[in-house]
């Protein structure tokens, strides 16, 4: 049953949070989800260090986004069936153990594989705090025209923690120990995910298997919508700039000597995501625009930025394009979950959340690792190609296919993408 909650207008961040019990929920949540902003960039630089490879480094983010992508969607159809405490509890301290074995194989110079093996359960284990909150919002909210704002306020939330996260993951790195940032990832871990564990009140109830025959049998996957799939290709190609940006502005700022620096640059495009989320959240629906209209804009948008970013030779000029890059993303990021809200039925709400979500780190471990072997190969203005090299194929698909981000909307033609979609949702899911 959704929390009683009014309003007003739909609109404004005063009255959201005025919505009962929200605080139980978003200040926990910002804690607990603090952690996994700083994880790709604490290992890229750690193995970085410790193997001299942007290569290397590239790879071990890589399967930790992909680990993370694969098991994200299983944790959540869990969560939706279990309740949030019942799956953060056992999942917090096994993520914080995991990065401590990935930490110590890294430090000792482990062969390559070994690294990659401790990388899998540590993306694998990565709590989905991000996909809670928003299934809270949806229970708190639901039927309000104020789930956009509440979409916006995420989105910022989201990446005030991006902007924090790497300014601080460089900082422990560069100033104590390149292994500082990991060891505090794990720290912070168990420290929010615990407390946002406790707050019960505003969690959704589990929603109960649907029964088919003799005993209980799942329902169906929240993938098995189509405009879940679409949105799940856009957000991946949203994974594929974060993952891009990374390793290129890592590599820049070591070929300019000033790898310092790479914690602002990140944090300079971060911030436009979030300046550029805070204005969608305060302008809402403005004009009778529809949150598909906006994020098919906002996504040309983002292409044509990213066709700039390989050109960029200097700090500054880099600091605009990303600010740029960064304004364009949290359009689509906000539409985007206001979207699958209206698509899903409550019962598989956060799963639907969490394939968006491991879809953004399917596409930064993938990007993770393209840009690092291009950085290797070809230097900083390579690895700037793979933003969009990820963003304008998944462009010409959500152009093609936007009618299916209509609730109801046209059926999936079966061919080979669909049965391809249905092979990643048996391993992943089943």
């Amino acid at each position: 049953m959704a929390v009683d909650t009014t309003v007003t207008g739909g609109r404004g961040y005063r009255e959201l949070l005025r919505t009962p019990h929200a605080w139980t929920f978003v200040l926990p949540g910002f804690a607990a989800r603090q952690p996994f902003a700083m994880l790709t960039i604490s290992i890229v630089l750690l193995v970085r260090h410790t193997t001299g490879s942007y290569g290397q480094a590239g790879a071990a983010a890589a399967v930790t986004g992909v680990a993370m992508a694969v098991f994200a969607p299983r944790f959540g159809r869990l969560t939706d069936r279990f309740g949030q405490r019942a799956v953060l509890l056992p999942v917090v301290p096994a993520h914080a153990a995991a990065v401590a074995a990935l930490t110590v194989l890294a430090l000792e110079r482990a062969p390559l594989w070994a690294v990659l093996a401790a990388a899998v359960p540590a993306g694998a284990s990565v709590p989905q705090v991000g996909p809670m909150v928003r299934a809270r919002w949806a229970l708190a909210l639901d039927g309000s025209p104020a789930l956009m704002t509440a979409a916006a306020f995420e989105s910022v939330t989201d990446e005030f923690t991006f902007v924090i996260g790497p300014v601080l993951a460089t900082a422990l790195c560069a100033g104590i120990h390149p292994a500082a940032g990991l060891i505090a990832e794990g720290a912070l871990t168990l420290a929010g995910g615990w407390l946002f564990a406790a707050s019960r009140r505003s969690a959704p109830a589990p929603a109960p298997r649907a029964a088919h025959g003799p005993g209980a049998v799942r329902g169906p996957s929240a993938l098995s919508i189509p405009g879940v799939r679409l949105l799940a290709a856009a957000f991946w190609g949203i994974g594929a700039v974060f993952g891009g940006m990374q390793v290129a502005l890592t590599a820049f700022t070591q070929s300019i000597g000033d790898p310092g620096s790479n914690g602002l640059l990140y944090g300079i495009f971060a911030a436009g995501n979030m300046l550029s989320g805070a204005v969608c959240g305060a302008l809402g629906a403005r004009g009778g625009s529809t949150p598909r209209g906006r994020l098919l804009v906002a996504y040309t948008l983002l292409v044509v930025v990213c066709c700039t970013l390989w050109a960029a030779g200097s700090p500054v000029l880099l600091s605009v394009l990303g600010l740029l890059t960064g304004a364009c993303v949290a359009p689509t990021l906000v539409n985007g979950y206001t979207l699958v809200g209206s698509l899903v039925d409550a019962g598989a709400r956060t799963e639907a959340f969490t394939w968006l979500t491991g879809a953004v780190a399917f596409g930064q471990a993938v990007a993770v690792t393209a840009a690092g072997q291009l950085a290797d190969l070809w230097g900083p203005a390579a690895a700037f190609l793979v933003p969009l090299a990820g963003t304008a194929p998944a462009l010409v698909v959500l152009l093609a296919l936007r009618d299916r981000l209509a609730a109801g909307g046209p059926a999936p033609v079966p061919d080979a993408a669909a049965a391809t979609v249905r092979a990643c949702e048996a391993v992943a899911v089943d």
